[in-house]
């Protein structure tokens, strides 16, 4: 999930935050309209896996944990796509294959993890000269020759750059997952601070990765997230710590804390629990802690981040500690959204009502080399 809002600059008047999101404008004189998440929406599938234009900020993003045929040689992965509008009046009829009325950008890593190497590149294009897009009558999502494509109830994910890379097929394990409540998943108390937001938490994975032009088959299983948004957050937040994990006992936990720049956690800090029936459960805000157990500080972009999680929820009977399977699982300078953040696969280990569990997940850690708000100046 790469996930809410991260800020970057695009073409001197803009400031986009995203889930890694929001964005604003500045110097127009008339401001564009967008849909808002709002509560009492009603899901529609497969409509609601597709490019939404109406709204402003949109991602379709995919995590996994996966082993190598035969050796069980362990790899993360990330691949996320995303979608900005920046007007969505269109007066003109025959427009200009040059108008930029939507930017597209895509970041991807690979966690080789034996070979203690993190790789990870990222994509910005547009959608008038096709080099980008995201069709709103399909799953299907592009950015140059990387792509997301639905196919029956498949998910095919294709993105290799310099010999490293992924192409996976994805199926669901489980059924969708609708996280928050009344239909949005809000993130704070303003109107339309929220996001339409769904998840598969468990997905057969199978298929190839790819590392410095060597190919591994590799199977395991994958977390796919899709939201979308026009206002989801306010400038009083630093950042987030986003964590979602999948348990051998066939539960997956999905939690958010938002982070405060006054210090403490944001009220509308929330998450899921799925069953291993699918059943999912809402997570409120005091039903869950998140201590740091360790820090790790980059060598590139010197951000310290936290290197271990202790997460508590007394009401489900839930323990656990979280390790990065890497430390250094760090995009930094990332010219897509000027910034750096942390996005990593980890390892599991804890109690469920006192029986013993273990797991793979992924965590997310954004806004720690600075702030998410930065208004470009007058």
């Amino acid at each position: 999930m790469v996930r809410f809002t991260i800020i970057f600059v695009l073409s001197l008047a803009l400031t986009i935050s995203l889930k890694i999101t929001d964005f604003r404008v500045a110097n127009a004189a008339e401001p564009p309209v967008f849909s808002q998440a709002l509560p009492g929406y009603v899901y529609q599938f497969p409509e609601d896996f597709y490019s939404h234009d109406d709204f402003r900020i949109e991602w379709w993003y995919y995590t996994g944990n996966l082993e190598e045929v035969g050796t069980s040689r362990p790899f993360g992965y990330q691949l996320t796509f995303f979608r900005v509008a920046l007007d969505t009046r269109d007066r003109n009829p025959n427009p200009s294959k040059w108008k930029v009325g939507h930017i597209y950008f895509a970041h991807m890593t690979l966690s080789d993890i034996e070979g203690e190497k993190f790789h990870y590149f990222e994509r910005i294009n547009r959608k008038g000269i096709g080099n980008a897009g995201a069709d709103s009558q399909r799953l299907m999502v592009w950015n140059e020759d990387w792509s997301l494509e639905g196919k029956d109830e498949k998910h095919l994910l294709e993105a290799v750059e310099s010999g490293t890379g992924i192409k996976l097929q994805l199926s669901p394990e489980k059924k969708l997952v609708i996280h928050g409540q009344d239909g949005i998943s809000k993130k704070g108390s303003e109107t339309g601070n929220a996001s339409h937001y769904f998840s598969y938490t468990r997905m057969k994975t199978s298929g190839a990765v790819f590392v410095d032009g060597k190919s591994y088959k590799v199977f395991g299983t994958s977390w796919m997230d899709h939201e979308y948004s026009s206002n989801q957050l306010n400038d009083e937040l630093s950042g987030w710590d986003w964590f979602s994990l999948k348990l051998d006992d066939q539960t997956e936990l999905m939690l958010y804390q938002l982070r405060r720049k006054s210090g403490g956690i944001g009220f509308f800090s929330s998450g899921t629990f799925v069953s291993s029936d699918g059943v999912s459960h809402h997570i409120k805000r005091d039903e869950f802690t998140v201590e740091s157990s360790a820090q790790w500080t980059s060598k590139q972009s010197g951000i310290t981040y936290p290197a271990g999680w202790k997460l508590s929820l007394p009401g489900l009977g839930i323990k656990l500690s979280l390790l990065p399977d890497l430390n250094d699982q760090e995009l930094y300078d990332l010219r897509s959204i000027s910034t750096s953040y942390w996005e990593g696969s980890v390892s599991v280990e804890g109690t469920i009502r006192g029986e013993l569990i273990k797991g793979k997940g992924y965590v997310e850690l954004v806004g720690y080399g600075k702030s998410l708000i930065q208004d470009l100046p007058d």
